[in-house]
């Protein structure tokens, strides 16, 4: 039976401002990707976000990003190499002390926004981010999009990876996301989403913007928390894929089951 994890970026919400619906959110997704304070979340946020997920049985990820509370983490910045390491190990440090508190382990690593995308396709920060998960902890599962950069990365350091496809993303050719800032770069259309997000897991592949279809891998799918109808797409998301004969399961249980875990 063909497996895979479903994930969310939660802990978006900041001081008195409250983003997506994490507590409705966590009933559908295996993963939590929790936000760590510098794209967004704040302490507080965080210790919730941890407890939260823990108390729906989901696996706890941190999900560090750029310095940008203003842009949320999703403009670009020219970042050297090792600013890249030290904001992942800073930030993942973070939430793994919330984790800790709570007599809990971290599952994985996902970067957020234009750092995870300029990872995709620069081999010094992927290689920089990678370094920083391995050498915080080796056991830690690195998020990547699939056939990027980061994953080539985090299996060159010896970390497991986890190859990651978006349900409300459209592709280009070469398998990247077409750019936020282009047309039709997020899928409005329910039902053209499932389809997408079906296709992906079972047949391992995807029609891109250009009409042609490209081999993907995917290990888990992302619902981004803070879409409109976020929560009722995750729902569906997992229903199809049930309905499928795919089992939705955290990406660490699926690879200790496949005999990679550690």
């Amino acid at each position: 039976m063909k497996t895979v994890d479903l994930n969310c970026d939660l802990g978006e919400s900041f001081g008195a401002y409250k983003l997506g619906r994490d507590e409705e959110m966590l009933k559908y997704v295996t993963s939590a990707n929790i936000a760590c304070g510098f794209h967004a979340g704040d302490p507080a946020t965080m210790r919730r976000t941890v407890r939260l997920a823990l108390d729906n049985g989901v696996a706890l990820g941190a999900h560090p990003g750029l310095q940008d509370l203003i842009g949320f983490g999703r403009r670009d910045m020219d970042i050297a190499p090792d600013e890249a390491y030290d904001l992942v190990v800073y930030q993942l440090g973070a939430l793994w002390g919330f984790v800790r508190a709570e007599g809990a382990r971290l599952q994985h690593v996902k970067a957020h926004g234009s750092l995870y995308n300029m990872a995709a396709r620069q081999a010094g920060l992927a290689n920089a981010i990678a370094e920083a998960v391995y050498r915080v902890d080796p056991s830690l599962i690195l998020f990547g999009l699939a056939g990027s950069e980061l994953i080539l990365a985090g299996e060159r350091i010896g970390l497991r990876t986890a190859s990651e496809v978006f349900s409300d993303r459209t592709y280009q050719s070469d398998g990247s996301l077409t750019p936020r800032r282009l047309p039709d770069s997020i899928i409005d259309d329910e039902e053209r989403s499932l389809a997408q997000v079906v296709r992906m897991v079972a047949d391992g592949m995807v029609l891109t913007q250009q009409q042609v279809d490209v081999a993907i891998r995917a290990d888990t799918i992302c619902v981004h928390g803070d879409g409109t109808n976020a929560v009722e797409l995750a729902g569906k998301i997992r229903s199809k894929l049930v309905e499928a004969g795919i089992k939705v399961q955290a990406i660490g249980a699926a690879l200790a089951a496949s005999g990679e875990g550690r």
